[in-house]
């Protein structure tokens, strides 16, 4: 069978395409000790050096941007995806604008203007896990994309059930993210951290219950 990669738009590819070009374009002017990591309470804790701070995040960027593009084909499930696809590239969008933030924020830090990081991730990761479980119901089985445990992958029924659990839970997960990315607590950050994984959490634990429910059902019969 011939295997088909889900192509990530042009526009997509240019857009990492400028965030490559914009390190080029200032490295010269970037201090020699970059912040690359920052904690709860948003303080740098690690620096690294000019050339990583410049372009790891571009090139995290690209290679995330090459994974979400053959992925589909590697997946032994890979027609399942036709049937998402809209899904699979708003992902794209998604994580490709989310890197761009990242780096925005980096460059702004390195130049001396202080902006919250754990703000932005926080915000930024409210959207992503919002939009995330407003589609999640509609992922068909595979293997890389959504919520993959021994019992969804052997069982139609099963998928589509947790998927539908699933949505709901990383939707509001992603709104406690939203509403949170704005009190600057080094707590809150914990809070979602909790929230998420209540969210993933759960519909693993729904899936082998509702796996033995079916299956021992069929086995009744």
């Amino acid at each position: 069978m011939k295997r088909k990669a889900i192509k990530a738009h042009w526009s997509l590819w240019a857009i990492v395409g400028l965030s490559f070009a914009a390190s080029i374009a200032l490295y010269s002017k970037l201090p020699e000790q970059m912040p690359m990591h920052w904690n709860a309470a948003g303080q740098v804790d690690r620096y690294g050096s000019r050339l990583e701070g410049a372009f790891l995040i571009p090139a995290l960027n690209a290679a995330m941007l090459l994974m979400f593009t053959w992925l589909p084909a590697l997946d032994p499930r890979r027609k399942s995806y036709e049937k998402f696809e809209k899904f699979y590239k708003l992902m794209q969008w998604a994580m490709v604008l989310f890197f761009v933030g990242i780096q925005g924020v980096t460059f702004a830090w390195a130049f001396g203007h202080e902006l919250s990081i754990s703000t932005y991730i926080k915000f930024m990761m409210g959207i992503l896990f919002m939009v995330i479980g407003n589609y999640l119901g509609k992922v068909k089985p595979n293997w890389f994309v959504g919520v993959k445990t021994p019992w969804t992958l052997e069982n139609e029924e099963v998928w589509t059930k947790t998927h539908r659990l699933a949505g709901p839970l990383m939707f509001l997960a992603g709104l406690l993210s939203l509403v949170l990315a704005f009190v600057d607590k080094p707590f809150t950050l914990w809070v979602i951290v909790g929230g998420l994984m209540l969210a993933s959490f759960i519909p693993i634990v729904y899936s082998f219950v509702l796996y033995r429910q079916i299956t021992g059902k069929n086995h009744g019969d």
